[in-house]
């Protein structure tokens, strides 16, 4: 194990009818130093590079964001704040990470973490032909421009300590299962596509890790049958969870926990850990009342059944009171649904390498 399992988690309880909750901030061990979070992948950890590509997959305006602060739309795919603010946040870094693209970001931020995500972003470059996305090859290729940012307002070992003590969060694959696989079934059965899948996130895993990096952790699928806009598609009259679409998700994480636990098992040196993102999602949506959620299976903005990006705009009426959904639009997650979802992560990584 690289790091010390901690003796005790102090996490701060949030109220589940509060819309603005926060995850409490925790106690690392003395040995452990957490400098930045730095977020690869897709709209779950976008916090606003797409605002600044050319894309038709932008989220900056209204209602998005109306929970922020200052109800300012500021690219993130929700209402309020992300999965990168509440780990940062957590782990004592700062309140709010920002989008690596942002033609203003200060040095400050630079050395504390940033997004290198962009929403619509996939692991197969079908993926972001199709919704005109950073690729994943080129948010490496702005990390290599961030590590070169770091050195030229620091020094180099300075900018080498921050890459070596950071989290880097990777989250992926969504946009793959549900856009490209049924374009490459005829090329790909579900296994072959996930074993390719699983095989081009151990390729990011490892430029980054040449490039300096030693702990990330890695998102499992969530069920992607489970999400509104499935649901209206694939669920029948009913709109119940996909089960081709779940299944196909499920295969996908085996078979990348697997892989990770082989890569951890090579690279004993190097702290990757697996994320379930899949299970603690269906346990909301099968249990809503016990973390306080009345809808589970529409979205806050429209009718909930489909509205996602521009089909959610200012002109769209969203639900009265966001704390009770859990999901923001047709994919996405409120908030409130992102904070309990990383006090699931912290707990994990507290027991897996902090």
């Amino acid at each position: 194990m690289l790091f010390s399992i901690v003796v005790a988690i102090l996490l701060c309880l949030f109220a589940l009818v509060c819309l603005c909750g926060s995850v409490g901030r925790i106690t690392l061990p003395n040995n452990v130093l957490v400098s930045s979070v730095l977020a690869f992948g897709d709209s779950y950890v976008d916090q606003g590079n797409n605002n600044y590509i050319n894309t038709t997959g932008k989220v900056n305006y209204h209602p998005y964001g109306e929970d922020f602060v200052g109800g300012i739309p500021t690219g993130r795919f929700s209402n309020g704040k992300t999965i990168p603010d509440f780990l940062a946040e957590a782990l004592g870094v700062k309140e709010y990470v920002p989008p690596f693209l942002d033609p203003v970001i200060s040095d400050k931020d630079l050395q504390t973490g940033v997004s290198f995500a962009s929403g619509g972003s996939g692991l197969d470059p079908l993926t972001t032909e199709i919704t005109t996305a950073i690729p994943m090859s080129v948010q490496v290729d702005l990390f290599k421009q961030y590590i070169e940012r770091l050195r030229r307002n620091i020094n180099e070992e300075a900018a080498n300590n921050i890459i070596t003590n950071s989290l880097v969060v990777l989250v992926v694959s969504t946009n793959d299962l549900l856009v490209s696989f049924p374009l490459r079934s005829s090329q790909y059965d579900a296994l072959a596509y996930s074993n390719m899948l699983v095989k081009l996130v151990l390729n990011f895993i490892q430029e980054v890790y040449t490039l300096g990096v030693r702990r990330m952790v890695v998102f499992s699928a969530p069920p992607i049958g489970c999400l509104p806009e499935v649901r209206t598609v694939a669920g029948g009259p009913q709109r119940r969870c996909g089960d081709k679409e779940n299944n196909l998700a499920q295969l996908y994480n085996t078979i990348l926990e697997q892989q990770l636990q082989f890569w951890t098992t090579s690279f004993p040196q190097s702290g990757v850990t697996f994320f379930d993102y899949y299970n603690p999602l269906i346990n909301i949506i099968e249990n809503p009342k016990k973390y306080g959620f009345d809808v589970v299976d529409k979205g806050c903005c429209g009718t909930g059944k489909a509205e996602v990006l521009y089909l959610c705009n200012k002109l769209t009426p969203t639900c009265p009171d966001r704390s009770k959904y859990l999901f923001w639009d047709g994919l996405h997650i409120t908030e409130k649904g992102y904070n309990i979802i990383v006090d699931q992560l912290i707990q994990d990584l507290m027991n897996s390498f902090f």
